[in-house]
């Protein structure tokens, strides 16, 4: 979720919240469903400097009979190419194909880059932003959310073997890594952590498993993601303790799309009653990860 943790492995949920004067920018810092989107991914265009357009009701998606998602592609587990050129898929690419079938259009997908997808929003070269965007209140003033399909707790990872770190206090004088810009280092520092600075999550494991450092602060997604990716790497390490620390991700619309918003609410809330949001969950990340 776009946060501050670092993507699994490269930078899950990064996101360092600003406020700064171009919206778009700041608000910018802080997917069962067909396996293959390929046919409907087109590259992005369009200006990402014009003014921001007006909202979309239901019936202009639906007379239009296409959603347009602004998503990364670049973003595993969530909105990546498999194999690094192969169909677009992923958690956030396959949760909004389902949706979009219950509301009877077709998912076409616009990929750009991170910095620019919530201009893009603005510019009306997308309908939606599916890309693991958490929920603020810096975003919900300028944009509309639907409820949301992520949800995931700070973690504390330590090794297998360890005892002695069961809670957040546990951190304090112990050795920990994190990358200085996430929110985890906040979050281990304010714990009396002794943090050493990495780049991110590859880095911090590393060290964690060489045991030059007690533990890592991290988001729950990020450690799923690793376990289920590489298990015999991860049977090394365990969550030690979670934090209070929670992160809701969610569709972005403009505002103004409140019939919107309402119709993709009951589509997810369908696909959650059916077990649909589950079956993708445990497919990425081995657990439900919609509730």
């Amino acid at each position: 979720m776009k946060t501050t943790t670092p993507r699994s492995p490269r930078r899950l949920v990064r996101t360092a919240l600003l406020s700064g004067v171009v919206a778009a920018t700041a608000l910018g810092l802080a997917a069962c469903a067909p396996a293959s989107t390929e046919g409907v991914v087109s590259a992005a265009s369009g200006d990402a400097s014009a003014a921001p357009v007006d909202g979309l009701s239901l019936a202009d998606v639906q007379d239009a009979g296409k959603l347009v998602v602004g998503t990364e592609g670049t973003y595993q587990p969530f909105t990546f190419h498999e194999g690094g050129s192969g169909s677009l898929t992923g958690y956030d690419v396959e949760v909004i194909t389902a949706v979009a079938e219950k509301l009877g259009v077709t998912p076409e997908f616009e990929e750009t880059q991170w910095d620019a997808i919530f201009a893009g929003l603005d510019a009306g070269r997308f309908d939606l932003i599916a890309n693991q965007v958490s929920i603020n209140p810096e975003r919900q003033a300028r944009y509309s959310f639907s409820e949301p399909y992520t949800v995931s707790r700070g973690v504390v990872i330590v090794p297998e073997a360890n005892t002695d770190i069961t809670s957040l206090a546990d951190l304090d004088g112990k050795t920990t890594a994190q990358s200085q810009s996430s929110n985890w280092y906040t979050t281990a520092t304010d714990a009396g952590a002794k943090v050493e600075v990495v780049e991110g999550w590859a880095e911090s494991i590393a060290l964690l498993e060489q045991g030059r450092i007690d533990a890592t602060v991290n988001d729950e997604l990020t450690f799923l993601d690793y376990e289920k990716n590489d298990p015999t790497a991860a049977a090394a390490v365990k969550v030690g303790a979670t934090t209070d620390d929670v992160s809701e991700s969610a569709f972005v619309v403009r505002q103004g799309s409140d019939d919107l918003v309402a119709a993709i609410d009951t589509a997810l809330d369908d696909l959650r009653a059916d077990g649909t949001l589950a079956s993708i969950s445990e497919k990425y990340f081995g657990q439900d990860v919609s509730q």
